[in-house]
């Protein structure tokens, strides 16, 4: 069940048919040096937002008023930098000890809610069950750092013509949800017929794809195998509140095991022999290259990976420290948009690593010795510690 803040911000943004979503970057709270604190915004996205559009050559102010969650009002700034270099939006003018917008925010949920012509409701939240929850019941997977809610009425994100031909193609003849497997298996044959440069693409880049199509193709499936389910009279609210969990629920399931299926993907691709889900101390995400040469004490330890793959890895980390344990050094590949340098260092000092696509790193913030890897990096260094064959 979701908390009553969840709900709060859910009905708010269904009651105004719109809502901005964005992870807190280290950008935003000024630990990058930037030229001004305060919480970006998207310029793909200013209607929402303001009536300035984004002119190169001029600066614009839009004066706000945004309600916070714990009752404070703050007027605010909505600001277009367009002279120089810079191209970007902010929103900015908080007052004094404003609690959310600290260097401990980096990597929560922004939900910006408009209510009038300058006016908005915001909530920041901070538990990951908390903003599975918001994204789950609006219907919005935030994939890089931002997403947005327009309503009820908003058409389903369009596909190129090939991509949708074969996606509809998989819809039609189903009766009931597939398992993820299959969800992930149709992404990944669309894609390699219609994406010609996929291939030569990154792993970084490949996988923020995959994830970002697979998402389009669970959402045009839920769309045709749960109508008569959402339209039907209700017995009861007990009634209404199960379906709603229950669909809530496989939305949210079906994201981690996503993102197992195409780092399974990837490292086949690159010919990275690994178990998945091996019973060695616990049962790890991944084991590279395999149970067998763990079990085995003449393969040096040196020359095993353990890969906890987590969606969000801010409190689940800790998780992988047990599991394996043969193996010193963990790694976490995770697509978690930004945590806290707090977090960070608690990793480094705890001997594990994290991968993350190159697309997310500007939302980690720098910590001493604590290199985040990109998925091309730790791929690269995978296949040069088992030397590989090119």
């Amino acid at each position: 069940m979701s908390s009553p803040l969840v709900e709060r911000a859910v009905i708010d943004a269904l009651d105004n048919n719109n809502a901005l979503l964005k992870y807190i970057s280290p950008n935003d709270t000024g630990l990058t040096g930037g030229h001004q604190c305060g919480y970006y915004l998207p310029k793909a996205a200013w209607k929402a937002f303001t009536p300035n559009p984004p002119e190169r050559g001029r600066n614009s102010d839009h004066a706000v008023e945004v309600l916070w969650q714990d009752g404070r009002r703050t007027e605010s700034c909505i600001k277009w930098y367009g002279v120089g270099t810079r191209s970007e939006y902010r929103i900015t003018r908080f007052g004094r000890d404003f609690p959310f917008l600290t260097a401990d925010n980096v990597g929560d949920l922004l939900v910006l809610i408009r209510t009038g012509e300058a006016s908005f409701h915001g909530y920041v939240f901070d538990l990951p069950d908390d903003i599975a929850d918001v994204q789950a019941s609006l219907g919005v997977e935030i994939i890089g750092t931002w997403g947005l809610y327009e309503g009820l009425a908003r058409p389903p994100e369009s596909e190129d013509d090939c991509i949708h031909r074969r996606f509809a193609a998989f819809v039609a003849p189903l009766k009931d949800f597939p398992n993820t497997g299959a969800f992930s298996t149709a992404t990944q044959e669309a894609i390699l017929a219609c994406v010609k440069s996929f291939v030569a693409q990154t792993p970084d880049n490949r996988l923020m794809l995959l994830m970002d199509r697979e998402y389009a193709l669970f959402r045009m499936v839920e769309r045709v195998l749960c109508q008569d389910e959402i339209c039907r009279q209700f017995k009861s609210v007990d009634d209404f509140l199960s379906t709603a969990a229950r669909i809530m629920n496989r939305r949210k399931s079906r994201a981690g095991r996503a993102l197992e299926n195409h780092v399974g993907y990837l490292f086949q691709d690159a010919r990275i022999p690994f178990d998945a889900r091996p019973v060695v101390d616990g049962q790890p995400d991944l084991l590279i290259p395999g149970k067998a040469q763990y079990e085995d004490p003449r393969w040096p330890e040196d020359r095993l990976y353990v890969v906890g793959v987590k969606t969000t890895c801010k409190d689940r980390w800790r998780q992988v420290l047990n599991e394996a344990r043969r193996v010193r050094r963990k790694h976490i590949l995770t697509v978690q948009q930004g945590i806290s340098a707090r977090q960070l260092t608690e990793m480094r000092d705890s001997g594990v690593s994290l991968v993350v696509p190159q697309k997310l790193h500007s939302m980690y913030p720098a910590v001493d010795r604590m290199q985040v890897l990109t998925v091309r990096q730790f791929v690269d260094a995978v296949r040069k510690t088992l030397s590989l064959p090119s």
